[in-house]
């Protein structure tokens, strides 16, 4: 199965394309070779652009304490495990606190890097980074991988309580909903929402199928439009019926 997902709010957006970029920078600081430590350190300052856009500090706490609220009145509730309700109160609680110990912007440790901020700039410039361009960069890239590896580790784990507490609010996320099984004639669905309300849609396809769905939604109606990559790779409406599993999302 591959599983699409379509943030319907801006703020679970903005999570989305962190988990994201967190994933990749995990795995390529994890390599060894200087090709994947530059992808990783390039994808650290993607991150830094996108949590400078919003007060996302305040709101993974706002939402996080909103959820311990909600796990709280579960309490003594003979149908839910006291033991996993208490792991997941201690988990939602230490990540809170990890957020709130966070001394100002997140990211400020990269900010005040003038070398890593040099590195910044001339990569917004196409083949901005060559070794001419920045030789003490090259020099870097160059030593031993379990230098540049500590290097790496240094940088990014005063941003991990942001992908812990990310983590957190797309996890309750997901499994706030609940999967329905939908059909789309000739390759188009649509649903009109009837004042339904949703911070994230997911769609499960079986990979057998090879069709993408092309989703666009508003408060008033989902709309879907299945296609099929054309001998170009250029996407192509398909007229086929397309079965597809599919759950809004909402806490």
């Amino acid at each position: 199965m591959i599983t699409f997902e379509y943030p319907l709010s801006e703020r679970v957006r903005t999570l989305l394309r962190l988990e994201d970029l967190f994933d990749k920078v995990a795995y390529f600081a994890s390599r060894e070779g200087a090709p994947e430590h530059h992808v990783a350190l390039i994808t650290l300052f993607e991150i830094l652009d996108v949590t400078g856009r919003a007060d996302l500090k305040f709101d993974l706490v706002q939402e996080l304490e909103r959820q311990r609220q909600i796990l709280l009145s579960f309490r003594n509730n003979p149908e839910i495990s006291e033991e996993a309700l208490a792991g997941a109160l201690r988990e939602i609680e230490q990540s809170s606190s990890a957020l709130l110990a966070v001394q100002g912007k997140i990211g400020q440790n990269l900010r005040d890097n003038e070398w890593l901020m040099g590195i910044k700039n001339r990569a917004a410039i196409p083949g901005g980074v060559c070794e001419f361009d920045l030789p003490g960069y090259h020099f870097w890239l160059n030593r031993d991988p379990e230098f540049r590896q500590r290097d790496l580790s240094k940088w990014i784990e005063p941003m991990m309580p942001v992908r812990e507490g990310l983590g957190i609010v797309l996890r309750l996320l997901r499994a706030s909903g609940r999967p329905e099984a939908r059909v789309a004639e000739h390759g188009i669905y649509q649903l009109m929402l009837a004042g339904r309300t949703a911070q994230l849609v997911r769609l499960r396809l079986s990979r057998d199928d090879a069709v993408i769905p092309e989703i666009s939604a508003n408060k008033y109606a989902l709309n879907i439009r299945f296609t099929v990559p054309g001998t170009d790779l250029r996407p192509k409406h398909t007229d086929a019926d397309v079965s597809f599993e599919l759950t809004f999302c909402n806490l």
